[in-house]
């Protein structure tokens, strides 16, 4: 049995990954046998440093999308939601680009990633910032697939079925959710406006600069201020006193929140995922992955300088949360404390893969541009290895009024299967990322999947 570190063991280890990944605030929390363990290191911001504690509060991005799946949960249990009905139930001024989709998406299709949607639509300044005027545009987001017929990671798809909660409460997205979720389970620090954020101690998030230095990332959150469209699916701020708290709530019974058999639904696979970090498949909110033989639920986020991460095992009523203040390291700084806390609490080890060696006919096959609405994802080779370039695309970049993520540097790849379908990042900050390449039925490479989006395929090298 593994022996439990003890809470000097596990600050010691928050403090030197902070320091070796250069984040400025790690903030860290262990759910075990009933009890909280946390552990911290570092400031909220470089330029005005307060101490990092477990109440400061911290973009959480897409961690938010286990708040909205389980309030639309919720709503299934009342009755007042269907999740197997179609979207068009609940919204009925939906229109998409292709009609036939339109009618076919389902609620759940949201909630699972399988709607056959793009990522997301690209913010415009000038455009309405509420749910419903995200809605309107949606006529102009991409469709990837045939609604059920693929797994691809859709924030627009969690933004439209945050609609569909407004709808049916008739009570703005923030509220319904905090009257659904966060209020009946006790997330006091769990918010989504500044004026929430302001009167606590929060987070700034920092970004890397070409000559290394790190410097304040703006606006605070991903998303430009005043935008209520994007905030089902990543506009939540919480604490790792809260997130651990919104864990012990996912390892009980529903505290009358909703029945027990509702929420553990949640942790079923509804479709399986191939080759992907996130994991094995998708249940509803929650990505399911087996760690070295144990299995976990969990979500991940990334906004402008902050990384989130926060992981269940069921089995064990056990749960870790990291969250960081930088880009691109607090992503692996994270992840090494997820893996850490694994094997000091519970024995679980985790490897990364090793790729096969390296073959210059697949890569010349796989190299070129790929993109979705708002990045472009460049795969390369010099005749002896692979790299992975991702970057916001310049128009984008140049249209926007607010600072944007700086662009992940090409880094290297390996295949992980002698056919070239299945990779691995070897370095850079997406290092121990997994994906897969997608292919037409002629065998000719049509996009690829990074971090669970489909990427299509742009240009072919000559």
């Amino acid at each position: 049995m593994t022996q439990e570190p003890s809470q000097e063991q596990l600050s010691a280890f928050v403090a030197a990954a902070a320091e070796e990944f250069d984040v400025p605030g790690l903030a860290v929390g262990v759910l075990v046998n009933g009890r909280e363990v946390f552990a911290q290191h570092g400031v909220t911001g470089r330029d005005n440093p307060l101490p990092v504690d477990r109440h400061t509060v911290f973009p959480v991005a897409s961690v938010t999308k286990t708040f909205t799946a389980t309030a639309l949960v919720r709503l299934a249990a009342e009755g007042r939601v269907d999740l197997d009905a179609p979207v068009r139930r609940y919204v009925p001024e939906l229109a998409l680009a292709n009609e036939r989709t339109t009618a076919g998406i389902t609620v759940l299709n949201l909630l699972n990633h399988t709607a056959g949607l793009d990522w997301n639509l690209v913010d415009d300044d000038g455009e309405d910032g509420s749910l419903a005027g995200f809605v309107t545009r949606m006529s102009e987001l991409p469709l990837i697939a045939a609604p059920g017929e693929r797994a691809s990671y859709s924030q627009a798809g969690y933004n439209l079925a945050g609609r569909v909660v407004e709808k049916v409460t008739g009570l703005p997205f923030e509220r319904a959710l905090a009257e659904l979720v966060l209020e009946p389970v006790g997330l006091t620090d769990t918010v989504f406006d500044a004026e929430e954020v302001m009167v606590r101690r929060f987070a700034i998030g920092h970004n890397r600069d070409e000559d290394g230095v790190l410097r304040v990332a703006r606006p605070w959150k991903a998303f430009r201020p005043g935008t209520r469209g994007n905030n089902p699916g990543g506009g939540a701020a919480s604490t790792v006193a809260d997130l651990l708290r919104w864990a012990a709530f996912h390892l009980g019974d529903g505290a009358g929140v909703l029945p027990a058999a509702a929420l553990h639904r949640m942790r079923e696979q509804t479709v399986e995922l191939r080759a992907s970090t996130l994991g094995d498949g998708f249940g509803i909110g929650w990505f399911l992955r087996g760690a070295g033989g144990l299995r976990t639920i969990g979500h991940g986020g990334s906004g402008n300088g902050q990384f989130a991460e926060l992981l269940i095992a069921p089995d064990r009523d056990f749960a870790v949360v990291s969250l960081a203040n930088a880009g691109p390291e607090g992503y692996p700084c994270n992840q090494s404390v997820v893996r850490w806390v694994l094997e000091h609490y519970l024995g679980v080890v985790e490897q990364d893969p090793e790729p096969v060696p390296y073959d210059e006919a697949r890569a010349r096959e796989v190299a070129g541009r790929y993109e979705i609405d708002a990045m472009n994802l460049d795969i390369a080779t010099d005749g002896r290895r692979l790299t992975l370039a991702v970057g916001i695309k310049p128009e984008i970049r140049a249209a926007s009024a607010a600072d944007m993520p700086p662009d992940y540097p090409a880094a290297a790849m390996g295949f992980l299967t002698g056919d070239g379908d299945e990779y691995i990042l070897t370095e850079g900050g997406l290092k121990g990322q997994r994906g897969f390449f997608s292919r037409d039925a002629d065998g000719a490479v049509t996009g690829v999947d990074l971090a669970g989006r489909l990427f299509g395929r742009a240009a072919r090298n000559g």
